[in-house]
């Protein structure tokens, strides 16, 4: 079983890194004295303090931490994982190991034509990562000289390009700049490989659907979180993401249930860099508990988004709840540059696998204090 490094699945897309650059053993990162149950869950049982497996295993607890994730459902849309399996299709996702390989193979084979990305209408790990391999695509596609035949369409179901005002703003400089059709409150409905097209309905009106011809078609899938937490309605909300309270991560319910990442239906970005500071936050808080302590840290809604838009560009996004920017460096990071854009390639992997996953390191608040004393 091997553990994935997912924010680099947009550069393995784009042809940058290779799929082993993101992969190690679940083995070689699971802290040493960690007890590792090769099983499944089946239930949590939150009134019980017990989890049952797929095998059959009632596990009783005193404590528990749920950080279980989001799944790509694939299934949602009609001939997605038909297309996304045939190597010839045009069709492909930076969403999953086994098809970001196929988005770099289809980028070499497009010689122009129609190129659509897409943003489904569920929450997604990265909400930045639709848009970026659609900037990615376009700098490849100059590179290549097929830009000019090309037509580049990124259909969102959301209303506006990002969520932060700020980065919207820059964003779509670079949308202009790149000449990229921008659909808002699109939504994929339905892929028809043999006919190579994709159906979208309007999020105002889901009776409107339009019909659109692909050459090339990047799908970023609809998710869900995993089947089992789902069945445990007792600690989920009617869409299946733990309850927790937005700034303390306690379940709001059951005070010895903690969540944390992208299961939880804490509104902040759904990105490694919000894990990062979860940790801390979770940790100390957990800690408080089991000394019959209340929670006392709060998670802020901290979030970051490197966001490439070109090969060597980056903007990168940093902001807490409410849209509120919160940046690092020293300098306006809505503004495109190539320090962000190496610290996406090759910095964060390495604070990832030798510091993040250890506890070693929480967010970059020490960095802040130290080279931006003055930003708040």
């Amino acid at each position: 079983m091997d553990h994935y490094y997912q924010p680099l699945f947009t550069l393995v897309g784009a042809g940058v890194k290779r799929v082993s650059d993101t992969r190690r053993s679940a083995q070689s990162v699971l802290p040493k004295a960690a007890k590792w149950l090769r099983d499944s869950a089946e239930t949590i049982n939150a009134k019980a303090n017990v989890v049952t497996t797929k095998d059959g295993h009632v596990i009783n607890y005193e404590y528990i931490v749920i950080a279980v994730g989001l799944k790509s459902d694939y299934n949602k849309i009609p001939g997605l994982t038909e297309a996304l399996n045939d190597t010839s299709s045009g069709v492909s996702t930076i969403y999953a190991p086994e098809y970001c390989e196929k988005t770099w193979s289809d980028l070499q084979m497009f010689k122009g034509g129609e190129a659509i990305f897409t943003y489904p209408e569920t929450l997604i790990k990265c909400p930045g990562a639709p848009q970026k391999i659609a900037y990615l695509a376009e700098s490849y596609f100059t590179k290549t000289n097929v830009r000019s035949k090309s037509n580049i369409t990124y259909n969102t179901c959301l209303p506006v390009i990002f969520g932060v005002k700020k980065y919207a703003d820059a964003l779509l400089k670079v949308v202009e700049r790149k000449k990229i059709n921008v659909n808002y409150k699109t939504v994929l409905k339905e892929v028809k490989p043999d006919r190579r097209e994709a159906v979208f309905y309007n999020t105002d009106d889901k009776t409107k659907e339009t019909t659109m011809q692909y050459n090339m078609l990047h799908v970023t899938p609809p998710m869900k979180t995993p089947d089992f937490l789902q069945r445990s309605s007792d600690i989920v909300d009617p869409n299946g993401y733990l309850t927790v309270n937005k700034y303390t991560l306690q379940h709001d319910k059951y005070p010895n249930v903690y969540g944390i990442g992208d299961c939880t239906n804490t509104p902040n970005s759904k990105t490694a860099a919000a894990i990062a500071k979860q940790c801390y936050v979770l940790e100390h808080n957990l800690l408080g508990t089991m000394q019959k302590d209340e929670p006392k840290l709060k998670y802020d809604g901290y979030g970051a988004c490197p966001l490439l838009t070109a090969y060597g560009k980056c903007i990168l996004a940093e902001f807490i709840y409410d849209g509120i920017p919160h940046e690092t460096l020293p300098f306006d990071q809505a503004r495109e540059s190539a320090l962000a854009y190496y610290m996406k390639k090759d910095l964060f992997p390495f604070l990832y696998w030798n510091l993040m996953l250890k506890g070693r390191y929480h967010g970059p608040e020490f960095v802040r204090k130290i080279i931006n004393p003055l930003a708040k």
